[in-house]
């Protein structure tokens, strides 16, 4: 597997590990869009969410909720983004599931605002619909 982040885990690529047990790594994102801008992921290699089992989701966002207020209290963050990519056309770059935690400043310069877009008459009646139907058959 040519995988960047089992090679981290690994220890064949150096990182900055901010954390670590048997089943969960935290390190510093190489290339941070603010300082503090860190990774939480299972040690095991997993695409993407839907592969994830669930007991080590719960793991991954212990280890979040544990790390959040420490990072925004060693920076003195006056916010914090949590955002998981799942998939290429949601911004995946690496194929190993893993959350980002972003400290914020109001002065920081970041613009993560997602566009605003009404539904037309009657489509988010379909859209729920839709979900609804599928709930049943996609949820595991």
């Amino acid at each position: 597997m040519d995988c960047i982040f089992c090679k981290i885990i690994k220890g064949e690529i150096p990182c900055h590990r901010v954390y670590e047990d048997e089943d969960i790594v935290a390190f510093l994102d190489a290339f941070p869009a603010n300082s503090g801008h860190t990774l939480v992921l299972p040690k095991a290699h997993y695409k993407d969410l839907s592969q994830l089992p669930e007991s080590l989701l719960f793991k991954v966002m212990k280890v979040v909720k544990q790390l959040t207020p420490a990072i925004t209290r060693a920076l003195g963050a006056e916010g914090i983004n949590l955002f998981l990519n799942d998939g290429r056309a949601a911004g995946q770059i690496v194929d190993h599931l893993h959350l980002h935690i972003l400290p914020r400043s109001s002065n920081d310069g970041l613009q993560i605002r997602l566009p605003q877009k009404p539904y037309s008459e009657g489509e988010a009646e379909i859209v729920k619909q839709k979900i609804i139907k599928c709930v049943g058959g996609c949820i595991k």
